[in-house]
Order: structure tokens, then sequence, then C-alpha cells
């Protein structure tokens, strides 16, 4: 075109999805919930990766989390109680050509949900799983948690819960074949966006511990490290979740570990004086059975889509 400068281009992308492309209506958490922060933050990774809205798909168990689904402009499966993951497996297995992420809670997946919470580590199929830990039942009206500390009152236990507190990370990393698993918090968005970044990019199954505050029932539980910085311990390496300058100066105490170091990420993952934050564990060569089972059908990736679209357009007729 005369007069347009040589180094421009007008390769303009057929498609260009914006985060609007992405919003599935007005989220209805409770005002100061730290869901909000994780809705907008997938939000951005599907944008900045350009995932098409019908190439995601969200799912979900029971409780506040689990609303995400409606909240996003994508394939939704809203579950069962604890039912999440599994369901996220068969989807995966059968159109591997999607982008599953799953949202569950600390009650959905460490209770009633913990079969599958092993499992779905174990089989590593290529996800994003997003683990909110507020530590208590919150939808339904705080009851005791598998994550609820030790002399914390809730409804169930007035006087306190007495049995020892579940650690999400630290018991992910005990599963056979786990390949990622990383720790983050609601508090500080921008070290959970870099998180979720780095747990998309992955290929297998990323578990992200996410520590997320309760506005209404536990808004005041992890208070010993979000108002004392000096109590995380923020953890980086060139394979892990890049921090930047905000973040460093935020967590002056800080430590080079490495990912593929299993042995250190059970260290460091149980609390005690500091929470480690960051990306605990990453084993890109572990197993992943969408890839075995796409092989043990006897079909190519390629062949198995050319089927499915043929399904989808014999349905449509």
């Amino acid at each position: 075109m005369f007069g347009l400068p040589s180094e421009w281009s007008l390769d303009v992308p057929e498609r260009y999805f914006t985060l609007e492309n992405y919003d599935g209506g007005v989220a209805r958490w409770c005002p100061g919930c730290g869901d909000f922060a994780m809705l907008s933050a997938v939000q951005r990774i599907c944008r900045d990766a350009q995932v098409p809205p019908e190439k995601l798909a969200m799912v979900s168990g029971i409780g506040c989390s689990s609303r995400f689904p409606h909240y996003m402009h994508a394939y939704g499966f809203h579950g069962l109680h604890g039912r999440a993951l599994p369901v996220a497996c068969g989807i995966k297995s059968r159109r591997p050509d999607l982008d599953v992420w799953v949202a569950t809670g600390d009650g959905d997946c460490c209770s009633i949900g913990a079969g599958h919470w092993l499992h779905a580590s174990r089989y590593n199929m290529d996800m994003v799983v997003m683990v909110f830990d507020n530590s208590v039942y919150g939808l339904t009206k705080k009851q005791t948690s598998p994550t609820t500390p030790l002399g914390f009152s809730t409804n169930t236990h007035p006087a306190g819960a007495f049995l020892p507190p579940l650690d999400v990370a630290a018991t992910t990393l005990g599963f056979p074949n786990v390949s990622f698993v990383a720790r983050t918090v609601d508090w500080n968005p921008v070290h959970l966006y870099q998180t979720l970044v780095t747990a998309h990019a992955h290929r297998g199954t990323s578990f992200v511990h996410i520590l997320q505050r309760c506005p209404t029932y536990s808004a005041d539980i992890f208070d010993e490290w979000r108002k004392d910085p000096d109590r995380i311990l923020l953890l980086h390496h060139e394979e892990g979740v890049p921090a930047d300058d905000g973040v460093r100066r935020t967590y002056k105490n800080q430590r080079l570990h490495d990912p593929r170091d299993l042995a250190a990420a059970r260290a460091l993952a149980t609390p005690g004086e500091q929470l480690a934050i960051g990306l605990l564990y990453r084993n890109p060569e572990a197993p992943r059975l969408d890839e075995i089972s796409v092989r043990g059908l006897g079909t190519a990736r390629e062949r198995r889509l050319a089927l499915i679209e043929r399904e989808i357009d014999r349905f449509a007729l």
C-alpha cells in the first residue's frame, strides 16, 4: 500500500480473542473472595495464549470454587462433590485437543474426592488442576474440612478442629507419577498469575495449591503469612515460577530450588516457620495416560480427531 512503512505488516490474525471472549457472566462470589483473582488470571492466560473458547473445557465439583465454569465462556461441566477429576480425565481421554482446567476446593478434592485426586495425579493427563484451599467448607457454611488447622473453630467443631490438617502440596508429592506441584497465594495476584502460567505450559497434570481466603468464614486464617511476608519463602529457579522485581522485593527470604529434586520438594512442602511458594516439583518425563491411551486405541491423534469431527457432523445432520 502506498505510504505504508516497509516494516509494518498487514498479517492480521483471522481470529483474535480479547478478555471479553472468555467472560461467561458476572461472578457472584462474596466481595473480597480470593476466587476472583483466580478467574481473572485464567482469563488472562487464555487471552495471552489465544486459546479458542471452543477449545476450552472448565470442570468443577461442588463448592464455592466450583462455580468457576459458570463464569468462563467455554465448555463447562459442573459435576458432583469430589468428582471433578474423573470427569476431567474422561474429557481429556476423548478430546485430547481441548485445553482442560479443573477448579476444586480443599473439601471437594481432599475429602470425598481423595481417591480421584491420587489417581488423577498418577494418570498425569494434560490439564491444570487448581485446588482452592480456604480450609473450611465455605458453600455449606463453615464445617471442618481436611485442611482446617488445629484449634480452628467451625460449626461442626465449635471447640476447635482436633485432627492435624492435611497439606495439599505435601500430600500430592507423595503420589506416584506426580509431574507438577506448585503453591501460591491469592493475596499476591502477580505470583498467582505467573504460577498458573507455568502450570499451563507444563505438559501433564499440573497441581496448583492456592491458599485462598474466604472473607465470610476464614478471612483471617492465613494472616500469619499474609501480614508477615518474612514468613514466606520464595522459591526460584530458571525452570521454576518467574518472579518479577515486585515479588522479589515483597519476599526477602528466597531460595534457589531445583524443581526436579523430589526429596527437596517434599522437605519444603510442609509449612513450618515459613511457607514455601513457587514451583516445588516438575518432572516433564513422567508418562502421560492421555498419550498412552491414544496409542492403545490403535489410532493416531489426528485420526481420532477426524473421527470426532465426523461424529459431530453426523449428529448435526
